[in-house]
């Protein structure tokens, strides 16, 4: 498979590792190695804490174990099939909690690497928390367009594998989603 993209390359990968963790369940393993991080923080940055980020995590790759036997390769890379379980988990949690989502500012990466004051310390998480809750007030889809693009790193193509949209839909949909963003902070920034 000389000359093929990365991606492809991955894609070859991961349809080798699957045929094998079928066969024997140990060889799961390599997939879960592989794509923990990945599902993990698109967890983590749908449901805001580590607790519930760590439990929904376990559960996605125990549920693609117990139904590895139910993916076939239809061109979709085995990372959107475990996006999409994730999806679906992330939206069962939300349905069936009636807690806040917050963010653990406590445990969260720095998202900066300066040594600032207290004062520009406060306003950063300030900051962080108005950006959190425009992002919860967007529509789910908004939302996920814009932490697989931005959190995870993932081309539009990518992204409409997960969601089942078009490389095309999915950046309109994140254009707009960045448009309501902005809008919105911008709109509180007036009233101040």
């Amino acid at each position: 498979m000389s000359g093929g993209s990365p991606g492809e390359k991955t894609h070859h990968e991961d349809g080798a590792l699957v045929r094998r963790a079928k066969e024997e369940r140990e060889a799961f393993e390599a997939l879960y190695t592989k794509y923990l991080k990945k599902v993990y923080t698109y967890i983590y940055y749908r449901v805001g804490n580590v607790d519930d980020a760590e439990d929904i995590t376990e559960s996605v790759f125990l549920h693609a174990l117990i139904h590895l036997n139910r993916y076939q390769d239809r061109g979709i890379p085995f990372s959107a099939w475990l996006l999409r379980i994730a999806h679906n988990l992330v939206a069962n949690w939300h349905r069936n909690s009636s807690r806040h989502r917050t963010l653990d500012l406590e445990s969260a990466e720095p998202l900066y690497d300066t040594s600032p004051t207290p004062e520009e310390v406060v306003e950063r998480h300030d900051e962080i928390r108005e950006v959190r809750a425009m992002l919860e007030s967007l529509p789910e889809e908004r939302q996920q367009a814009l932490i697989l693009r931005y959190a995870e790193g993932m081309k539009h193509k990518e992204i409409g594998e997960v969601m089942g949209k078009s490389a095309g839909a999915v950046k309109v949909l994140i254009h707009r989603s960045l448009i309501s963003l902005n809008r919105g902070l911008s709109e509180k920034e007036d009233r101040r």
